[in-house]
């Protein structure tokens, strides 16, 4: 059964679904979208866990506020706080994967697993020409979602360091994030596994919800 909640952290109310019981999981989507790019792929995982997909500040149902990486990932450590949930494992695409990271860096006790795919550090761990069509879309747009991407995150690698959860890293080999950017990201989160997928783009195995499946549950297994 899903069960759609909305909950104030952190001065903001986050829009939730849950369904399944088991061990904690929650579900991070990426910039401009919300919890139903996961719809299958939480139906799914919920045969083994109890699924939390979250909607992002200023994302889906959630409250508007100011965007902010830092502030972002706070919502949801603030969440997995209020609900009482023991070390979850944590999945995020894209933006998702930069609060994961952010998580995981501030709070390494947190959590149980971490699984990112197409994150980065900084700006420039975006191929250029999808930093020059985000910026051409932001001049038309003004939205603060493409802002947000043009003007962060800061990571600095070696502060990946920090990271205590064991860490799987995904990336498509034809990803928006430059492959030596997803490798580098690896190469300092201590004892982290790196997949770059063949043949697949930044989202094409993600909203392949099947396919996201068969690539978490040996890790997650």
């Amino acid at each position: 059964m899903v069960k759609a909640s909305l909950i104030t952290v952190n001065n903001i109310s986050l829009y939730y679904k849950k369904q399944g019981a088991g061990a904690p999981m929650i579900l991070l989507h990426g910039n401009g979208e919300t919890h139903a790019i996961f719809d299958v792929l939480a139906e799914k995982l919920s045969e083994r866990y109890c699924v939390y997909a979250l909607d992002s500040r200023g994302h889906g149902q959630s409250a508007n506020a100011p965007l902010d990486y830092g502030q972002m990932a706070e919502d949801v450590a603030a969440f997995i706080k209020e609900l009482g949930l023991e070390k979850p494992i944590l999945y995020g695409f894209s933006d998702g994967g930069i609060l994961g990271l952010l998580i995981a860096m501030k709070y390494p006790a947190l959590l149980s697993q971490l699984i990112i795919s197409g994150a980065n550090l900084n700006p420039k761990g975006v191929k250029g020409r999808w930093r020059l069509l985000i910026k051409v879309l932001h001049a038309i747009t003004k939205d603060p979602k493409l802002q947000l991407m043009l003007t962060q995150p800061h990571i600095a690698p070696t502060d990946l360091a920090q990271i205590q959860t064991p860490t799987l890293v995904l990336a498509g080999s034809r990803d928006v994030i430059y492959t030596a950017h997803t490798k580098e990201i690896a190469a300092h989160i201590p004892n982290a596994v790196l997949r770059i997928l063949p043949r697949e783009t930044h989202s094409s195995y993600v909203l392949d919800n099947q396919k996201l499946y068969d690539i978490l549950l040996p890790f997650l297994s």
